[in-house]
């Protein structure tokens, strides 16, 4: 009895952490734990954001003697008189409250239109995850100060009038990051020096400089012109051509699609050799895992550089260009300016914002396209290396088309199929529906992407035996068009005649779509299971609902779309947040895939680099525990099993009719 008392499980068992506690409980969800480098960072980003909003020109960063850090700007300085809702002086509410900040209005009225920071958790974790931080605020005349003890005030805010001769404004906070949260309490000095560096060059006209108190050595950045001479310095081959180089922001009333302000500038440069250098960055914040802006950059090059070589007629007979023929020799530094970006994660290692493809990609494009029929010559160059990259993709995939041999099944005749005969880019998409089908086809990228219609719901099969499953046209046309026999867990069946790297099941995103989801993931993980075991099968996750929006401040209107009621209201809130007046906005709910255009079908859906694809997979349950739950769910004998199932949880359910 005392074992049970001792795990007792009620009311009092919930614990609600405050203040900076989720933090030091789990900083493994905030910031990077193997060193301190990402909690400075997160210091250099304010700084840098004041630079952004023009109220900067100078950011110096000290490396103390007793391992601290100090990082100094002549920005307009944190305020630090009272809040008007929260009766706490705000510079207190920064370094203490996750999710307060100054950068989460963006409308015209705001502190800061383009800013780095967006989650108004930066900086409290700085504080939370040290030993001792210090703030000191030059600002109307005066400077305040005040000192953090591992998240918590231990010397009051203290105001007095600033000296004769003193800065006029500004902030410096000094951090002695807590050894105990990393894995090494040292700093790494080269990505420091890289991170400081990247951001002077990222603001011409800003001084960076980095000061060891050790060794008394400083280090300063000044560039006035900026991303060429830096990637000129970090090639590591000379450039087959020219550097492609430019930028362009929207500007007010020239386009309806982007905010005034947004944009990107860029450089590229082509080389024949060595491992490209590329970076990128949003709002001035490195994102080193890339995302929608480095796509974006992708598509404006391969559609200018394509459009070059099919305008001179310089493609060889039976060469089929791919993206990554352009893009797998390009080296670049790209600086996107977003009004709201969407990131992975509190770190923003990587940009989501479907916009941002289309910026930059309708920036790039025309200025490529400019510039190849400028320097026609060195165009044809440039040509010339992209249709060898093409080349020996093509005869790579031949080596392989040659070991499966000649005797290939006739494809069904609804199958819709790709140009391409490469595993590692091929997907077929199996859809729901004929008019699913219509709009996916005219949508997808057809050199990657096959759509295979399916009619009505598809069979259940279970505990249908696999010398039986060719009985039913829609499991033979799946096999044939996927290239692979039905086998079992312990089979070791032939897939060499997999035609397709992703199998991908794309079905509405209501109740049908999810039982025809179940019933397909039935058949794969039944007759099919080496195709999940190696990470061949996905789901698509296309939108519920799409929401019309009007333009708000800066913001154009825009059509932002939704994967479930989680997200509408998620949008709604922010929309909300924004400016927009309650009801400005239009909801409209997909009734089916059908009733999408083939261009959202795109954008949300299909396209690799702005849609939502999950990879099927065992998980923690493993194969055993996973057929088990699977025979109670879709085994036919198993109906009073599935009643107690939702007896117990049906309350959890909510069904979407």
């Amino acid at each position: 009895m005392a074992s049970k008392a001792q795990h007792s499980y009620g009311e009092a068992s919930i614990r609600v952490l405050k203040g900076l506690e989720p933090v030091k409980q789990r900083p493994g969800m905030y910031t990077r734990t193997d060193n301190p480098l990402h909690i400075i960072q997160e210091v250099i980003d304010n700084a840098a954001d004041e630079a952004l909003a023009g109220f900067g020109r100078r950011i110096s960063v000290t490396l103390h003697t007793d391992g601290s850090v100090s990082v100094e700007d002549d920005g307009r300085g944190i305020p630090f008189g009272m809040h008007p809702e929260e009766k706490v002086p705000v510079v207190e509410i920064v370094f203490t409250r996750l999710h307060a900040g100054g950068k989460f209005d963006k409308g015209s009225g705001g502190a800061y239109s383009f800013s780095g920071g967006l989650h108004g958790v930066g900086v409290s974790v700085t504080n939370a995850l040290s030993k001792r931080l210090q703030v000191q605020v030059w600002r109307d005349g005066q400077v305040a100060s005040l000192a953090f003890g591992s998240g918590e005030v231990i010397e009051p805010l203290a105001v007095r009038k600033a000296e004769p001769g003193a800065r006029r404004h500004g902030t410096t906070v000094r951090v002695w990051p807590d050894p105990k949260y990393f894995d090494s309490a040292q700093l790494p000095r080269p990505e420091l020096v890289h991170l400081l560096r990247s951001k002077a060059v990222l603001m011409p006209g800003v001084t960076v400089t980095l000061t060891e108190e050790k060794t008394g050595e400083t280090q300063t950045w000044l560039y006035q012109g900026g991303l060429r001479d830096y990637l000129l310095q970090t090639l590591p081959a000379d450039p087959l051509i020219s550097l492609f180089e430019g930028e362009h922001y929207a500007e007010e009333g020239e386009t309806e699609n982007f905010a005034e302000g947004e944009g990107a500038a860029w450089c590229v440069a082509f080389t024949e050799e060595g491992a490209p250098v590329r970076e990128s960055y949003v709002n001035l914040i490195p994102t080193v895992a890339g995302g929608t802006h480095e796509a974006g950059l992708k598509d404006g090059l391969f559609a200018a550089v394509k459009g070059f070589i099919e305008l001179h007629g310089l493609l060889p007979k039976g060469v089929k260009l791919m993206p990554e023929d352009v893009f797998s020799r390009a080296s670049f530094v790209l600086s996107a300016k977003v009004l709201d970006p969407q990131f992975q994660g509190q770190t923003k290692e990587r940009l989501n914002s479907r916009d941002a493809l289309r910026l930059v990609s309708a920036y790039v494009k025309p200025a490529m396209e400019l510039w190849l029929n400028q320097h026609v010559d060195q165009g044809k160059r440039l040509a010339e290396l992209v249709i060898r990259q093409a080349q020996a993709r093509q005869r790579a995939g031949q080596k392989v088309e040659k070991k499966k041999g000649s005797g290939v099944a006739v494809l069904p005749g609804k199958l819709t199929d790709c140009e391409s005969r490469d595993l590692s880019v091929n997907e077929v998409f199996l859809v729901e529906g004929d008019s699913a089908g219509g709009s996916a086809k005219m949508g997808r990228d057809k050199e990657t992407q096959a759509i295979l219609p399916l009619r009505g719901k598809v069979l259940n099969a279970w505990e249908v035996e696999r010398d039986l499953l060719f009985k039913n046209n829609e499991i033979h046309d799946i096999a044939v068009a996927i290239g692979v026999d039905p086998h079992g867990p312990t089979d070791d069946p032939d897939l060499s005649g997999l035609r397709y790297g992703k199998i991908c099941i794309l079905s509405d995103a209501d109740v049908d779509g999810s039982h025809i989801q179940v019933l397909l993931l039935t058949l794969f993980f039944r007759h099919f299971p080496k195709l999940i075991e190696r990470g061949h099968v996905y789901v698509a996750k296309p939108p519920l609902f799409r929401v019309d929006a009007p333009a708000r401040g800066k913001k154009p209107a825009a059509k932002l779309y939704a994967l479930d009621e989680g997200e509408l209201a998620a949008i709604l809130d922010k929309l909300r947040k924004e400016g927009c007046r309650e009801g400005a906005w239009t909801i409209s709910r997909f009734k089916g895939l059908g009733e999408m255009s083939a261009e959202q079908l795109w954008e949300t859906t299909l396209n690799p680099d702005t849609r939502r694809l999950l990879r099927v997979a065992y998980g923690d349950l493993g194969f055993t525990d996973t057929e088990q739950l699977m025979n109670k769910l879709m085994g036919k004998g198993e109906a009073q099993a599935r009643r107690e199932l939702m007896e117990l949880h049906g309350h959890a359910v909510e069904v979407d009719i």
